[in-house]
């Protein structure tokens, strides 16, 4: 019955502020504001999945989490970085280049808002699971999939 996630949300501190980020940054086409209620709602580039921003008080926020699901996560660092926006550290390792969960096993990029969300670019893999959890570079999963099926990994499947 459950197809996916249709809409989620992020609480910000101010939303004049995000906005700024979410739609000159980030490109996201914003569809609806409501002004007396502090929120703006966002339409993802697939014309599917809804995205609100709330403001509240700062008192009230609290650090959240998202991935946005990417087309090409090989571009996603200088796309990032063109827009001002730098990637951080994930699971104690530098942002020089994708990482990978291999318990899904996806790619991502990590970065935070203005209010400190950590979000993510990502992209799940067509390779299976490996058996043990773990939080590698991408060159390492593609490494290990070379040593596995001998053939060159394409992430972008």
């Amino acid at each position: 019955m459950i197809k996916g996630i249709f809409e989620t949300h992020v609480h910000v501190c101010n939303l004049e502020r995000a906005k700024g980020f979410y739609e000159d940054k980030l490109g996201l086409k914003r569809v609806l504001e409501l002004d007396d209620r502090r929120v703006v709602f966002y339409e993802m580039p697939n014309g599917v999945q809804i995205f609100g921003v709330w403001e509240i008080g700062e008192e009230k926020w609290t650090r959240s989490h998202f991935a946005f699901e990417v087309s090409s996560i090989e571009e996603a660092t200088d796309w990032l970085k063109s827009r001002g926006i730098e990637p951080v550290v994930s699971f104690g390792l530098e942002p020089v280049e994708p990482v990978v969960h291999t318990w899904v096993p996806m790619a991502c990029v990590y970065f935070q808002d203005l209010d400190g969300n950590s979000l993510e670019m990502a992209v799940r893999l067509p390779q299976p699971p490996a058996e043990k959890a773990d939080v590698i570079y991408l060159s390492e999963w593609e490494e290990r999939q070379r040593g596995n099926v001998g053939r060159k990994l394409d992430v972008n499947q």
